[in-house]
């Protein structure tokens, strides 16, 4: 047996990360409180928005930024078939129906001719995502909503003030990407990420959300209204109520319960010290991979162009010419050498949730062929120079095993 092992995404924790998670362990204030507003300070400041919410996930981000708006039961949210579901799932929770489309045939963002066929009168939103940490093309997206804002009905005031059909980022893997010079958080109309364990940086478990300032926008309302609605409505949160006799505290409706910890937080503002950091080394891994990653075999996604700078969250790679039974070989011929791989993602019509809710992967050919023979190879800063080289060469040999692939 290969003694060697290379896991697919540990977490990068360094002994400044445990440090500071213990002092605020020992400080008697663990829940939201002055290290979470510094985080949402912090976060704010390095994407170049006014303001930053922190909460528990991106999925949370995506429902609470949806219910703010007013998007509910009647309305239609558009999502991706190439994602994961909590996207999708978001979206069920408010009670508005999944609209869903299928990606191109040339990379795994949504088809935008697509896009603007299926919007109609009950469009309320469109969640792109920023798969792998690649933004999508927004220009594009929001050229379309404006081609189409004739259709569109508001239901609430924050709608009205829109008055078209807002973009919500699902930037769960693309934290300091950048798109035409913008900052991913400064880009949609909203924008929601993901600090979860897996991600480049961690909280453990979080998320976050960020809206592009617009004039017709009170920064400090929303930001308030973030706060109640994560928060059980609560009129004051845990911190103010602990002050000597500042107990009290009205419900202004009964909302949800979704806020970071000052925990998590302390974890994150540990890790965006050193971010920069972080996000160079992914770039110099996928570069050694675009490098040395045999072309004849592979399609490899881009990363970094002229318009756009990735996070670099994940290392998409699509076989050439390989079918699913293909596919799952090299991975298990991988694993046979150490090397933990992946697959993002199986498309949302090919599990039961979404099946039963009348999705047909039929429906989706160009989601299905990119799925198909796609593999993920692992990336994250906790690889060595050798570690990807033994990745890279592991691959390339196993390619040429599998031998006549349709290329």
């Amino acid at each position: 047996m290969n003694k060697r092992e290379i896991p697919f995404s540990p977490p990068d924790i360094i002994d400044e990360d445990i440090n500071e998670v213990i002092e605020v362990l020992k400080s008697g204030w663990i829940t939201t409180g002055p290290q979470t507003k510094l985080f949402e300070n912090e976060i704010a400041s390095y994407l170049g928005t006014n303001k930053a919410v922190g909460l528990n996930s991106c999925t949370a981000s995506l429902e609470m930024t949806m219910r703010i708006l007013g998007i509910g039961e009647g309305d239609e949210v558009i999502v991706p078939a190439y994602t994961y579901t909590a996207t999708a799932a978001s979206v069920h929770h408010t009670g508005a129906a999944i609209n869903m489309i299928d990606c191109n045939s040339e990379n795994f963002e949504m088809d935008y001719n697509s896009l603007e066929k299926i919007i109609n009168e009950k469009t309320k939103a469109i969640i792109p995502v920023d798969i792998g940490g690649k933004p999508c093309d927004y220009n594009k997206i929001y050229n379309i909503i404006e081609n189409k804002k004739h259709l569109f009905e508001a239901k609430s005031d924050l709608q009205s003030r829109f008055s078209r059909i807002v973009i919500i980022a699902d930037a769960a893997h693309s934290f300091g990407a950048k798109y035409l010079g913008n900052m991913s958080g400064d880009i949609a109309d909203f924008t929601c990420f993901s600090f979860h364990a897996v991600k480049n940086l961690t909280t453990a478990e979080g998320g976050g959300v960020t809206w592009k300032p617009q004039s017709f926008i009170n920064d400090e309302e929303l930001y308030k209204k973030f706060m109640l609605i994560s928060l059980h409505g609560q009129s004051k949160d845990a911190l103010s109520k602990s002050k000597v006799g500042q107990w009290e505290y009205d419900i202004i409706a009964p909302l949800y319960k979704c806020n970071m910890t000052d925990i998590q937080a302390t974890l994150g503002r540990s890790q965006l010290k050193r971010y920069n950091e972080i996000l160079e080394r992914r770039k110099e891994i996928i570069e050694f991979y675009n490098e040395h990653i045999v072309d004849e075999f592979t399609e490899k996604m881009t990363h970094f162009d002229e318009n756009l700078k990735s996070s670099g969250h994940l290392y998409l790679l699509n076989i050439k010419g390989a079918n699913e039974e293909q596919r799952n070989e090299i991975i298990q011929k991988m694993a046979l050498k150490g090397i933990s791989c992946n697959v993002h993602y199986k498309p949302l019509p090919l599990l039961t949730a979404y099946k039963e809710m009348g999705f047909d992967i039929n429906n989706f050919p160009n989601a299905y062929n990119r799925f198909k023979n796609e593999i993920t190879l692992p990336l994250n800063t906790k690889l060595s120079n050798d570690d990807i080289d033994y990745v890279v060469k592991s691959l390339n040999e196993i390619l040429l095993e599998v031998g006549e692939l349709n290329v």
